[in-house]
């Protein structure tokens, strides 16, 4: 029994170390290494040092959850979340109808089709900086400005887009969905690109409305690429940064602060590491959660 036994297990050994089953971790290896340093690591010295008050060469002192207390309760960091909340929400709800309006608009196989969807997905590609910089331009807050050029065509303006705390936000969340939506779009070109093209046809025999057909045939079959869709911007939404410390660096008076902007000028600005790992963590759980939770409704729908 143990003869025979030994050779197949040697076998079996021999066959989880074969080069197929090798050769993928070998290439997949740098990159592991790289996320494992600059991800992994940082993150969990994040976690860390998030129980305690950094003190950069007198020794870190252990406060426990003191950092986390403080943080939560902080006024500027509640009205931070705020902020997040309603940009994120804004943002992400706006980039998705705009985006299936592009979708809807330049599906086809044309050649100019091709040429405007590279085009409209231009500010994907383009770097934030670059964006938030054309942009405030764009807001620039005298008749020279673009915008204000325009409004004041039809009479208005000029408005002082970034520098007043009751347009400032809504201002960045133009920006947002600007930026966004081009990549909503893709996925769901994806999405229409697997639509049977005779439920259109029977459709149209039936003479149903077009509000009809995109109802009760398009949006169902796209239901999976809006379930993707959906969980990247519940994601997004929470983690957005550059584009607000770019474009107003969370003023006019902390008018556009959101979460992120708040861990940073905790860590960089007021020297508070244990604060700033600490919102940083609630941070990652409240995006897994809310990831979770998407998921697990996107699921339920496609069961349905």
């Amino acid at each position: 029994m143990t003869a025979t036994t030994a050779p197949a297990r040697g076998s079996r050994v021999r066959g989880a170390f074969s080069k197929r089953n090798v050769l993928p971790w070998v290439f997949l290896a740098p990159g592991l290494l790289l996320a494992l340093v600059f991800k992994f690591l940082p993150m969990g010295k994040g976690v860390w040092l998030s129980f305690f008050k950094v003190r950069p060469f007198l020794g870190d002192q252990w406060v426990g959850l003191d950092n986390y207390t403080r943080v939560l309760t902080d006024h500027r960091f509640q009205e931070a979340i705020g902020h997040t909340l309603l940009l994120g929400l804004g943002q992400s709800l706006g980039a998705i109808a705009v985006g299936f309006a592009l979708a809807l608009l330049l599906e086809g196989q044309a050649r100019s089709l091709k040429i405007m969807r590279t085009a409209v997905f231009l500010p994907v590609v383009t770097a934030t900086a670059v964006v938030g910089e054309m942009w405030r331009l764009l807001y620039y807050p005298t008749s020279d400005g673009i915008v204000n050029h325009g409004l004041g065509l039809l009479g208005l303006g000029p408005i002082q887009f970034l520098d007043n705390p009751d347009t400032a936000l809504w201002a960045t969340m133009v920006m947002s969905v600007w930026m966004l939506a081009p990549y909503n779009m893709v996925i769901i070109l994806a999405g229409l690109a697997g639509v049977d093209r005779t439920l259109y046809e029977a459709a149209a025999m039936d003479g149903v409305s077009l509000w009809q057909r995109l109802r009760y045939v398009t949006l169902p079959a796209i239901r999976p690429a809006l379930g993707i869709v959906l969980t990247l911007a519940a994601i997004r939404g929470l983690r957005v940064f550059t584009e607000v410390y770019v474009l107003t660096g969370g003023g006019p008076a902390g008018s556009t602060e959101v979460w992120m902007t708040r861990a940073y000028t905790l860590g960089f600005t007021r020297n508070d590491i244990g604060g700033a790992s600490a919102a940083s963590v609630v941070l990652l759980c409240v995006t897994l959660l809310l990831t979770v939770t998407v998921n697990h409704f996107r699921k339920r729908g496609d069961v349905r």
